[in-house]
């Protein structure tokens, strides 16, 4: 979206489809996973959001629904090798993921190993190749100058997305970050804001900002924000 015009002339189904339901607290019950797909297929989002334990579940409940499944690779930390990344990307795509969306090695790239990073980008990519994959920078704890080389990375190597945060750190989504990472992908990838995402306004902040998909575990409550 290029301006606030733009992003109020959506309406809700289609702001809906901007929004990645989320649910990856490390305590989600079977009864909240039904939840959060139910509310998904009520409202339409894009995908709902879940670690990896819960995909197949999702995949058949939501099954002819529209709605995808998106599995967190690596996730929070990043700190899995890339092997694991990759086997953790296979088998979310076995198991009915639709998206994948998978953490960095934060830790390499702040070492100064730029290249590792990349070549880990790479590989997730390449695992799940008729998968779109979300690359997440955890952009709270990295430099702008690495936040911009992550950007190019993923652009390198085929990423779909670029994603701002895990929602774990200390920081979240920024209009900043976002409008970098705009910047930076230009039309070539999406940009999704994830992390402290929990009204509409903030939502539609980080639209105008750049992001054509958000992650939050408030996608009702912004929908039902919005004026009919």
């Amino acid at each position: 979206m290029d301006s606030a015009q733009s992003v109020s002339m959506l309406g809700r189904a289609q702001f809906a489809r901007l929004i990645d339901h989320t649910l990856v607290r490390s305590d989600a019950s079977q009864r909240d996973i039904m939840q959060l797909c139910d509310e998904a297929r009520r409202y339409a989002f894009a995908t709902v959001t879940v670690n990896p334990v819960w995909v197949s579940y999702c995949a058949r409940r939501l099954a002819d629904s529209g709605v995808g499944v998106c599995a967190c690779v690596g996730f929070p930390l990043g700190a899995s090798t890339a092997h694991m990344k990759v086997e953790e990307a296979r088998e979310a795509v076995r198991n009915g993921a639709a998206e994948v969306d998978f953490v960095i090695n934060v830790g390499a790239m702040r070492s100064g190993f730029p290249d590792f990073v990349e070549r880990e980008i790479l590989a997730v990519v390449r695992a799940v190749p008729d998968t779109p994959v979300k690359v997440i920078l955890e952009a709270g704890l990295l430099s702008r100058e690495e936040k911009i080389s992550v950007c190019e990375m993923s652009v390198r190597s085929g990423a779909a997305f670029v994603k701002t945060s895990t929602g774990f750190c200390r920081s979240g989504a920024t209009l900043e970050d976002v409008a970098l990472m705009r910047r930076v992908v230009g039309r070539s990838l999406g940009v999704k804001a994830a992390g402290g995402i929990r009204t509409y306004m903030d939502a539609a902040q980080m639209v105008e900002a750049g992001a054509n998909r958000i992650g939050t575990s408030a996608g009702v409550a912004i929908i039902e924000e919005m004026a009919d």
